[in-house]
């Protein structure tokens, strides 16, 4: 990974963490087809790991009432960088959700939460303990680690600027429509093409999480057994061309879309040249052309619903 490829010291993302109002279907689907490892429950908190990731979760689940994004966490290279960047933030009129300080989610760690341009609750943190992982088996279909997650927004170009101008993010490639203008924008903190995409849509909402699983076989094994488990499965298996990734898209018992990945794209920064997509060729969407064309039906399927959390900030 490239080292200080983000201004303000962000390395990664960590986990997306889930208010869901069926929480003990969501820990099942999670677990037992989903592929992840629960590694501590907290009253009505539970963590989920991915086998091959150092992160301590990668998935928060909370039983709420209402379903909502509670909050999406990125890793920072040191205290220093998180303190750094708070001040930044305050000087910039970002709302901040407290002072940087001792996080009291498992694993620990330093860290930072402030609403971005959309009232999504954004952590930013280090020192966070490690946990211990294991190299993923030949054949084993479960996730090796979150790749990335994409937001919906009704103000895209402005909540692209917040994360490029104010939070130091790079864009990497957009997805454009003849009809519609600027569809997406795939930004990153390292050499990953993205660890997050905004994508237009009628309401603040989570669009879909990714995961990587550990090459093509697995990753088709792995679409295949949920796909088994009867979960809706809404598009693929398939290529994007931007990011150059496979694709599974499958909906949540909460009515969330979590992806199954593989290959994403690693980026040489000294010689990376944003592109624009058209998504009116069939190639954009889908390299092989094995997944359905993008319709409507599977466009509105990724609106989710409107986020009930947009500037409150999680209970914990």
């Amino acid at each position: 990974m490239t080292s200080h490829l983000n201004e303000h010291g962000i390395t990664h993302l960590r986990h997306v963490d889930l208010a869901v109002t069926d929480y003990e279907t969501q820990r099942r689907f999670y677990t037992q087809t989903w592929g992840l490892t629960e590694v501590g429950t907290d009253g009505t908190l539970s963590y989920l790991a991915a086998e091959g990731s150092p992160e301590q979760y990668v998935i928060r689940l909370r039983q709420a009432d209402e379903k909502r994004l509670d909050l999406i966490s990125f890793g920072a290279e040191s205290k220093a960088a998180v303190d750094a960047l708070a001040a930044k933030l305050a000087a910039a009129g970002v709302q901040l959700i407290g002072d940087p300080g001792e996080l009291q989610t498992m694993g620990g760690g330093y860290g930072i939460r402030f609403f971005d341009i959309d009232g999504r609750t954004v952590e930013v943190s280090s020192d966070v303990a490690t946990r211990v992982h294991r190299k993923i088996d030949e054949g084993e279909s479960i996730p090796v680690r979150i790749s990335h997650a994409v937001m919906n927004s009704a103000n895209l170009a402005a909540t692209r600027d917040f994360y490029v101008d104010v939070l130091g993010f790079k864009l990497s490639d957009s997805l454009w429509s003849a009809h519609m203008g600027d569809m997406m924008h795939f930004l990153r903190v390292n050499d990953w093409h993205h660890s997050l995409a905004i994508a237009t849509g009628p309401h603040t909402s989570v669009h879909h999480v990714s995961f990587e699983l550990r090459g093509l076989d697995e990753y088709l094994r792995g679409t295949g057994r949920v796909m088994r488990a009867g979960i809706k499965k809404v598009w693929g298996p398939g290529r994007h061309l931007a990011g150059n990734n496979t694709f599974s898209y499958f909906i949540d018992p909460s009515g969330n879309t979590m992806e199954y990945t593989t290959e994403l794209q690693q980026i040489d920064e000294d010689h990376w040249h944003p592109s624009v997509y058209d998504i009116g060729d069939p190639m954009t969407q889908d390299q092989w052309g094995t997944a359905d064309p993008m319709s409507e039906i599977i466009a509105r399927e990724s609106f989710n619903d409107p986020d009930r959390g947009v500037f409150v900030a999680p209970p914990v």
